[in-house]
Order: structure tokens, then C-alpha cells, then sequence
């Protein structure tokens, strides 16, 4: 259960605010995609642009914010850094996500406030 102070803190301006940038992270198709995958097992960075199919830089900056916002950790292993999931609670997450988001599909879609990049 929350403390009164914790509460406090989750509904101040600057509790918002990161609980936005929480969720922009997630807001990208790569991020969640990466996350998708590590949430299977460890991977490198080639492994990853091989199952996402982007560029190799693209998926190290997209490994680099999900490292520095702390959805990720990395390894370093001889010439390897293998990536996993940094909390396994994500998984809740993208479960509950993928779940709200497919019972919410035509409205998303349609939805003239966000941008049609996200399709």
C-alpha cells in the first residue's frame, strides 16, 4: 500500500512529468519491440537489428535511452554487450498495454490528436 507521502509525490507536477516520459519511452514501435524480445532472453545489438530488422545504430540508440531510463541494463562480455530487461515488472506492462490497445484499435486508429506515424 502507497504511503500518504508516496501519493503525493505520484500526483505532484513533477511526479506527471515523469510518468509521461515513462511512457513516451514506451511510446516508440522500436523501444517496445526491443523490449518485446528481452523480455525473452539476453541479446546483442546484432542479434536485436537482425530480429527487428533496423540498422545496427538505430538499435543501439533506441538501447541506449532504454538503458539510460532504466528498461534495460547491459553486460559487457568479451567483445559482446548482450542487453536484457533491466525490472521484469515491464512485462505487466506490455501485457496489460497490448490487451487496452487491441480493445481500443479503431479508436487509436482514428484518433486525429496524435501523430499517423504510430500505424
Amino acid at each position: 500500500m502507497k504511503t500518504m507521502r508516496a501519493k503525493q509525490r505520484s500526483l505532484s507536477a513533477a511526479g506527471m512529468r515523469a510518468r509521461a516520459r515513462y511512457f513516451r519511452v514506451l511510446g516508440d514501435p522500436t523501444r517496445l519491440q526491443l523490449l518485446e524480445v528481452l523480455l525473452d532472453g539476453e541479446r546483442t545489438v546484432s542479434e536485436l537489428a537482425h530480429i527487428v530488422g533496423a540498422p545496427q545504430s538505430r538499435v543501439s540508440n533506441h538501447l541506449a535511452c532504454l538503458k539510460w531510463c532504466g528498461f534495460a541494463e547491459s553486460q559487457r562480455r568479451g567483445r559482446e554487450v548482450v542487453y536484457r530487461v533491466a525490472d521484469m515488472r515491464i512485462r505487466k506492462v506490455l501485457v496489460l498495454s497490448q490487451q487496452l490497445s487491441d480493445e481500443q484499435c479503431d479508436q487509436l486508429a482514428s484518433c486525429r490528436r496524435i501523430g499517423p506515424d504510430w500505424v
